[in-house]
């Protein structure tokens, strides 16, 4: 593991590890769709699939843009959180659960996302990586869009068809 010396270094740090996040997701929502009942749902999961592979493509274009690889790191958090959503597609509950429940898996990895995102836009600001910045916010933003958008459809019928 490298040493974080400075901030850049730390951000560099966190660039790595949402490009691994965003990879990881790439696959993941790739599986939770097809295990996914609810139209809507399904809608909303394959759009953010194609918002992920762009956003995997935008952490390349700001690693090129402050001097550094994605590299290969793992991002073990997202790892986790990946695994938890295979266990939900796993389980043996009715297409209303499992629907709740992916949205639940989703969501979470969306809030680790964001997190990320509002860490490195800061980082990047605080370095004068302006453009960085800027890429960074769009993600983060997108992130929230669809935690939002996840959230609305849990509360205002899949959970309650889950019941």
């Amino acid at each position: 593991m490298a040493k974080l010396k400075t901030l850049e270094d730390l951000f560099e740090h966190q660039l790595k590890d949402l490009y691994s996040a965003e990879k990881q997701g790439v696959a993941a929502l790739t599986k939770m769709i097809k295990a996914t009942e609810d139209q809507k749902l399904k809608q909303a999961l394959e759009t953010h699939l194609e918002e992920t592979k762009a956003q995997k493509d935008r952490l390349e274009q700001i690693c090129e843009l402050v001097g550094t690889s994605p590299g290969r790191m793992k991002c073990k958090a997202m790892e986790g959180l990946v695994e938890e959503g295979e266990e939900t597609i796993e389980e043996d509950a009715t297409p209303e659960v499992k629907d709740a429940g992916l949205i639940a898996s989703v969501q979470r990895m969306e809030h680790y996302e964001i997190a990320g995102y509002g860490t490195a836009a800061h980082f990047a600001e605080r370095l004068g990586h302006a453009e960085a910045a800027k890429l960074l916010r769009q993600t983060l933003e997108e992130e929230q869009k669809t935690d939002t958008l996840l959230n609305d459809l849990a509360k205002s019928y899949i959970n309650e068809k889950a019941e």
